[in-house]
């Protein structure tokens, strides 16, 4: 085969039956894709605490468990204490998931070694000793653990770099709400599954019955007004350390919707309620989810996450409780490999698309479009984490607040305000576009406050933006329309994913 030229390459894109000239598969993003021990990314992640395992997956013996690659051994001994350690014992590598749980700590069943939940050595039955000589030299590898409302989390960084476990405001317990724990196992590398909520134009595509030809599958769609076309913006906020997508949805002549959702550096997504339709009035309604992307090795990763239940988050009651656990969840069909391959091909789902795109995505195979740029962003702002370039993303500034006691604050939240609509459909997606930063603004603005004293000054901030919006003039319906700007959304996307200068301004995408 002769070489082609770079120019005439490019024009092979566009051509017709062109797959001949686009054989080449580059390697995949490693910076942002391998999570094994020594690698930037997942040395970034180990100075984090990460969820390994269910509380309920640790019974009567020891859970085996593959976190970033470290093959580990999760469990709780007989006084409650957890341990999360290396999987092959130290003296001569027996599986440590055969091993036997004490009252404090856990035996090797091959030579009756006794470790407790920290690694030190209790006991050596076959040693004079008893292994006093032995525990002085050597210890079973253990990370640090704990468990939370069902998840038990692990710090798998340099024990000296411990920190406090982070108190998001979405964690905290309001009115009647219980934090459900579950798991979601995914085929593929956690960027890609993690992506896929920085992408929210795939909910008014995926997610609005996107089926093979008279195939009903209504769990697999959202409600009609979640699956319109919204006006999407974005945001870098909290200093770079995580970004904001903004949804804005015209709901009907009165009403407009904005939802907003966390993407956290490293691996953290908070959700508002999945099940809102903008029916009613509604001020900074909180998060229904949270949910963290954990790899196992670089080509399969997990996501642990809490669904929040209650009629305080959940006001229609669509959630099921007894849904969620290992592996499952209980909103849309399409989240676990639950179904058959035929099943799947003709109805797929968020499970199917995301591991399809190759055991680890091929970003440079990827063609942006204006939808995209939260993607790009989002991999912008995790690479800077990554390479130290934002200060305020290395780990020992973002656990200062869990070190003194203070919440993190996260933006996530649904908001619905009485705005009629404009005259024409530029001018009110430009408002949309417009109300969603401001709304953005007025959740960030409650910062300087905590707990409920915070929630009653955003949501007065959130009235008064109501207000303001109410009373600002219209254009005459008869009026000539203004122009839609020229939109270079697929340039900018392809800037945010190359990096460059943070903007405290959102980056917008339209419809």
């Amino acid at each position: 085969m002769s070489k082609i030229s770079p120019k005439d390459k490019a024009r092979t894109k566009v051509r017709p039956y062109s797959a001949y000239y686009r054989r080449e598969t580059p390697a995949e993003d490693a910076e942002l894709t391998h999570t094994d021990a020594g690698t930037p990314l997942g040395e970034y992640m180990r100075r984090f605490w990460q969820p390994v395992c269910l509380s309920s997956q640790l019974t009567d013996v020891p859970h085996r468990i593959r976190i970033m690659g470290e093959e580990l051994v999760a469990f709780r001994d007989k006084s409650g204490d957890i341990g999360v350690v290396q999987r092959h014992c130290c003296h001569r590598g027996a599986g440590l998931e055969f091993a036997i749980i004490q009252k404090h700590g856990i035996r090797c069943c091959y030579h009756g070694f006794h470790f407790a939940c920290d690694g030190t050595i209790i006991e050596v039955p076959g040693e004079a000793d008893k292994g006093e000589k032995l525990r002085q030299s050597v210890s079973q590898g253990a990370y640090p653990a704990f468990e939370r409302d069902g998840l038990v989390f692990a710090y798998m960084g340099p024990p000296e770099t411990k920190p406090a476990f982070p108190n998001y405001d979405a964690f905290v317990k309001y009115g009647d709400t219980r934090l459900v724990p579950y798991t979601n196992v995914y085929d593929c590398n956690w960027l890609q599954v993690m992506d896929n909520i920085a992408d929210q134009m795939h909910t008014c595509f995926l997610h609005n019955n996107m089926t093979q030809e008279g195939v009903e599958a209504p769990m697999l769609s959202l409600n009609p007004t979640f699956t319109k076309t919204p006006v999407m913006d974005y945001a870098e906020v909290r200093d770079g350390t995580a970004m904001m997508f903004i949804a804005g949805r015209r709901v009907d002549d009165t009403k407009v919707w904005i939802r907003m959702n966390d993407l956290i550096v490293p691996n953290i997504t908070e959700h508002a309620y999945l099940y809102e339709d903008g029916r009613e009035r509604r001020l900074f309604h909180r998060v229904h989810m949270a949910r963290w992307y954990v790899p196992i090795d670089d080509t399969h990763c997990i996501i642990f996450g809490w669904r929040m239940f209650g009629d305080a988050i959940d006001p229609f009651r669509q959630g099921d409780e007894s849904k969620c656990g290992a592996n499952n969840i209980d909103f849309l069909d399409g989240q676990v490999n639950n179904r058959s391959f035929a099943e799947a091909q003709r109805a797929p789902g968020d499970w199917e698309a995301a591991v399809s795109q190759r055991p680890i995505a091929i970003h440079a195979l990827e063609n942006p479009m204006q939808g995209d740029i939260g993607v790009y962003l989002y991999r912008r702002i995790l690479r800077n984490a990554i390479r130290g370039k934002t200060a305020a993303a290395r780990p020992e500034r973002m656990h200062e607040r869990a070190g003194k006691d203070l919440p993190t604050h996260c933006y996530s939240s649904n908001t619905v305000l009485e705005i009629a609509r404009r005259a024409s459909v530029v001018e009110d997606e430009e408002m949309i576009r417009r109300l969603g930063r401001d709304v953005l603004a007025a959740v960030a603005s409650g910062d300087k406050h905590v707990g409920e004293k915070r929630n009653q000054e955003v949501r007065r901030s959130l009235a008064a933006l109501e207000d303001k919006y109410r009373l600002q003039p219209e254009r005459a319906a008869n009026a000539p329309a203004k122009k839609a700007p020229a939109k270079k959304a697929p340039a900018r996307a392809a800037a945010a994913q190359r990096g460059g200068r943070r903007s405290a301004r959102p980056v917008s995408g339209g419809r």
